[in-house]
């Protein structure tokens, strides 16, 4: 089929038609910065000709050079042959307006605590001037690391993951938003090198994945590192011990904020007496749990 589409696709609008009808049919399962086979095809397509991604409609028409054709469909058949998420295609991931370099070193960024970052954390941080410290746990990629350290100004952060190839992408995102002097790279099995540190502020966007769940996961999160994604037969190993041990690393009034997938009921029924708030986020309130550091001293 790709090999005898190139004479007949001339313009943009010809190859969102053919890139629809080859997802479709290839059933492409989507969720790494689009949620249909549309969206993801004009991503592609835009990226590939370099031209704005906000920016469609002008140059739906417009006639293609057939080099520009012919390269388009390498990357749309790589999509559909080796079912490889987009991100590492085109080496980039998006988190709102934030940009961040990935490949296949680190999960592909997709987090409601980029949404509540944004937001500085209001209600929660009344006053983000007075956040001077910050972790990021399992930080991958370093997005949250480096949203951190933007919404919270006068903040030093620690980003912290287990895979030394993961920060090796962190920090190329790191230099990217010349954040070098006040985001530190660290390699650590979760705390174990920041035991003698102490947050105002710590996040993490944890493996979160149930036994279960990862062996059906579809072909595309396969491509992502194992560690990034399962976490015990029920997806709440590392929750656990975040649980056991942030709380002796939260300032006065320190704040924990964690993601925790579809895990909320199994959290609540394990640890009824801690008191989680649900954070309200785009997919709902059942995935971001906040604790402040007074929470864990009534347990």
């Amino acid at each position: 089929m790709f090999e005898t589409a190139t004479p007949h696709l001339h313009s943009i609008r010809d190859l969102i038609r053919f890139a629809v009808s080859r997802f479709n049919e290839a059933q492409l399962h989507f969720g790494h910065g689009t949620d249909n086979a549309y969206d993801e095809a004009v991503y592609l397509i835009l990226h590939s000709l370099n031209l704005p991604l906000e920016r469609l409609e002008p140059f739906l028409d417009a006639r293609l050079l057939p080099e520009e054709v012919s390269k388009v469909l390498a990357v749309l058949r790589r999509r559909v042959e080796e079912r490889k998420p987009s991100a590492y295609l085109t080496n980039e991931a998006w988190l709102g307006d934030y940009r961040f370099y990935v490949d296949e070193r680190v999960i592909v960024p997709r987090s409601f605590i980029a949404e509540l970052l944004r937001q500085h954390l209001v209600p929660w941080v009344e006053y983000p001037e007075l956040i001077h410290s910050g972790l990021d746990l399992c930080t991958g990629s370093g997005c949250l690391a480096i949203m951190m350290a933007d919404a919270f100004p006068d903040a030093e952060i620690d980003a912290v993951d287990l895979s030394p190839d993961a920060l090796a992408v962190a920090a190329r995102n790191v230099e990217a938003y010349q954040l070098g002097y006040r985001v530190n790279l660290l390699q650590s099995d979760m705390f174990a090198s920041v035991q003698s540190r102490h947050y105002d502020l710590i996040v993490s966007n944890p493996p979160y994945v149930d036994a279960e769940s990862v062996a059906t996961l579809p072909r595309e999160y396969l491509q992502e590192p194992e560690l990034a994604l399962g976490s015990g037969d029920d997806g709440l190993d590392a929750t656990r011990v975040i649980l056991e041990e942030a709380p002796t690393l939260l300032n006065p009034h320190g704040i924990l904020v964690v993601e925790i997938g579809h895990n909320r009921d199994i959290l609540e029924e394990e640890f009824p007496d801690l008191p989680f708030t649900w954070l309200e986020t785009s997919g709902g309130d059942g995935f971001v749990f906040l604790l402040r550091k007074e929470d864990f001293n009534r347990v």
